[in-house]
């Protein structure tokens, strides 16, 4: 099954705390059926003091959430969209946006 988001895409989160909020995939987890965006779903992290962080302390970073709440941007008109999944002339398996009909990257054929 191929996977509508993809490492470098801006996506809009659909659900959760962060519902509306936009970012970048920094990565994808297809087996967990998980995406990591930044700047969303950050969470604190509580550090014992270490030699590399002497005082402890928190640090915030990003979770990973589930790949169903989020879409990508549209390139054409900047909104969420559906991704459908068509072959080009080359043979080339491509991600179309279904709201301009835009092609939004190609799939790697292994």
């Amino acid at each position: 099954m191929s996977i509508h988001v993809k490492k470098g895409d801006i996506v809009v989160v659909l659900a959760g705390d962060d519902k509306g909020k936009t970012g970048e995939v920094i990565s994808v987890y297809p087996r967990d059926s998980k995406v990591l965006v930044q700047g969303v779903n950050r969470v604190f992290k509580h550090l014992k003091p270490s030699r590399q962080h002497p005082r402890g302390g928190r640090i915030q970073k990003e979770m990973p959430i589930h790949i169903s709440n989020v879409l990508p941007l549209d390139p054409k008109t900047s909104k969420p969209t559906r991704v459908a999944f068509r072959t080009n002339e080359d043979g080339v398996k491509e991600r179309v946006a279904k709201r301009s009909g835009q092609v939004l990257g190609s799939v790697k054929k292994k």
